[in-house]
């Protein structure tokens, strides 16, 4: 071999052992690359799941913040219902009364109005078993319109009261 073949030989030997160093160097990079991805991968799903139990723990708080709050509600609905049919039983009871006459209503005069101009005694007789001022009593038809009156007003009183328990549920 002539000794330009000899340093062309050398010259390709050098190269292919520098392109092999460099292909080890990439291998063992890619292996520390690797192991650090690893790495982070773990840490990352170490995080994942503990932002998933955070968020587990709050979405069962809510659902019992919800199902509380339901148990509530309908306390407070059947409270409401039995008031209010409470109410129109005993008012019903009261124009039952009314009209059969085993109630009467009356009301209580102003003694010291003149313009009035009824002639009620001022004493009671031996009838009645008023001892207070001076009372009229009021026609039976008369006495069911202020029955009724009473009644709606009852009911729009027992609503409000279901609305502002409610409001105060919820806000709470």
């Amino acid at each position: 071999m002539t000794p330009v073949q000899k340093l062309a030989g050398l010259a390709v030997l050098i190269l292919v052992l520098m392109a092999s160093a460099a292909g080890f160097t990439w291998q063992v990079q890619e292996w520390r690359m690797g192991k650090k991805l690893a790495e982070q991968a773990g840490l990352h799903q170490g995080e994942l799941a503990a932002v998933s139990a955070t968020a587990a723990k709050q979405v069962s708080a809510e659902q019992g913040r919800r199902l509380a709050l339901e148990r509530t509600l309908a306390t407070s609905d059947q409270q409401h219902t039995r008031e209010l049919s409470d109410a129109k039983r005993n008012q019903a009871l009261l124009r039952d009364r009314l009209a059969t006459a085993d109630v009467r209503l009356s009301v209580l005069l102003d003694a010291t109005d003149s313009a009035g101009g009824c002639n009620v005694p001022a004493t009671s007789g031996a009838v009645g078993v008023v001892h207070a001022a001076r009372r009229a009593q009021l026609n039976p038809a008369h006495a069911q319109r202020i029955v009724a009156i009473t009644d709606a007003g009852d009911q729009g009183l027992i609503a409000l009261r279901a609305c502002q328990a409610y409001v105060r549920a919820i806000f709470k």
